[in-house]
């Protein structure tokens, strides 16, 4: 161990030292025991951004995979289209839709009921009186006339905030201004029943009603079966598809709904790119840095056991038909422990196969069911998964390393108070050490007559 001297010149001089930089040495000395754990603390830290770059892309690596094992993922989504979409217009196919051919013929459209009063010449005149207005089979509702709403626009607005079904609005034209009603429910279900007992008070005019609309149910038969439908957009005639009416016809309309290929195929290449990316973090791992320095887990057992469970999760599972190897749904492994992916071989093998396929990534001890475990088995999601036990290890050693860290900086700040105050002690003697020989050389002076400095 190095020791630490003390310069301050001649001990008349008066000068004393520096005692903060004095300090500052004898202590550099004593905190040379804290650089392994602090050196320690780094490379252990720097495992951790590691372990966390890994786990993360574990983690869109699973998402990814999740896409296509979800029974209501990817694989469920369809397709649908419309021989005639002037008659018919397909809205949506959903995940529980099945892929087939259906038969529609469109006999007759919604319609949703109307009515109408006669014209007002003047539509700011006064109204008195009361409507009536019932839709379908629930009670009539009465509006009377009073200072509040006691013209069109007032009355129309009296019936909106009612609330009883039935939108109200002003219709103007050549003849003046009318009071139009509209049912808010579509068919037969919302037919208007009005009675007006209006009348125009300016001019001594009744406001008579009449029939815009009747409600009426669209009729249509799918495979055969008669279907009425109180609103054109219809969403129960074939479980999961959502069409709508357009218009009538007497020749039938071939509605087609597939399976979504397209998006399943995207889905696989996301999860051939999600696996190259961690393939890559655990290949960087296995290296040097820029400096020449071997990487944070370089040699670590828990990349090896990432690397060698990744590659057995893509062999594993059970054959579905004729699907029994990643390599049918166009996914080839590379030396490199690298994947690539063919769009085409994929689309061929959902065209040809799509069940086994599915059957492939889902089933029971299937390969997406397989290497789901595997991932859970790995990720730092999971309180049981290698990279989250890796870093809980690390955590509770850099506890204990910056506890020790902690300990001698604490030590070594009551050393320094103690030290300081030493030192400050000692300087001041060196400092007065020229007055005290001055007041030495005065005392020999009067006593013996002899002045030194004359």
């Amino acid at each position: 161990m190095g020791t630490v001297g003390l310069s301050f010149g001649s001990a008349t001089s008066g000068t004393g030292f520096d005692v903060a930089t004095t300090v500052t040495s004898i202590l550099a000395l004593s905190q040379g025991v804290e650089n392994p754990w602090k050196a320690q603390v780094a490379t252990l830290t720097a495992q951790d951004a590691a372990f966390t770059t890994i786990g993360t892309d574990l983690s869109t690596l699973s998402t990814s995979l999740a896409a296509l094992t979800d029974f209501e993922g990817v694989t469920a989504e369809k397709e649908g289209s419309s021989s005639n979409s002037d008659v018919l217009s397909l809205s949506s196919a959903g995940a529980t839709a099945s892929a087939g051919s259906h038969s529609l013929i469109v006999s007759q459209l919604a319609q949703t009921s109307s009515v109408y009063t006669s014209a007002v010449a003047n539509s700011a005149d006064t109204l008195s009186g009361s409507i009536s207005i019932q839709v379908g089979s629930g009670e009539a509702t009465t509006i009377t006339v009073g200072s509040s709403n006691n013209t069109l626009t007032s009355l129309a607005a009296a019936i909106n905030a009612a609330g009883i079904g039935v939108q109200a609005s002003l219709v103007s034209d050549t003849t003046g201004t009318r009071l139009s009603l509209v049912s808010a429910t579509s068919g037969s279900a919302g037919q208007l029943t009005v009675s007006s007992a209006l009348s125009d008070a300016t001019t001594a005019a009744n406001l008579t009603t009449q029939v815009g609309l009747n409600g009426q149910d669209a009729k249509l038969s799918v495979d055969g079966i008669a279907i009425s439908s109180g609103s054109n957009t219809v969403s129960t005639a074939i479980p999961g598809v959502t069409f709508q009416l357009l218009s009538t016809s007497t020749a039938a309309v071939q509605v087609q709904i597939t399976n979504d290929t397209a998006d399943v195929s995207t889905a696989m290449n996301s999860f051939v790119t999600a696996y190259n990316a961690v393939s890559a973090d655990l290949k960087t791992q296995e290296g040097n840095t820029a400096s020449g320095a071997p990487e944070p887990l370089f040699g670590d057992p828990t990349l090896s056991l990432l690397q060698s469970q990744l590659s057995a999760g893509l062999l594993g599972g059970s054959a579905s038909g004729s699907i029994s190897s990643i390599t049918q749904l166009g996914v080839t492994v590379n030396e490199d422990g690298t994947l690539t992916y063919s769009d085409s071989d994929m689309t061929a093998a959902l065209t040809s196969h799509f069940s086994d396929v599915v059957g492939f990534l889902q089933n029971t001890g299937s390969f997406g069911a397989n290497l789901t475990s595997v991932l859970d088995g790995l990720g730092s999601s999971s309180d049981t998964g290698a990279i989250y036990l890796a870093q809980q290890q690390n955590t509770a050693q850099e506890a204990v390393l910056n506890t020790d860290v902690t300990n001698e900086e604490a030590l070594l700040a009551t050393e320094k108070t103690s030290l300081t105050t030493e030192l400050n002690t000692a300087n001041e003697v060196l400092q007065s050490i020229p007055s005290e020989l001055s007041e030495v050389n005065e005392m020999y002076s009067a006593v013996t007559g002899y002045n030194s400095n004359g």
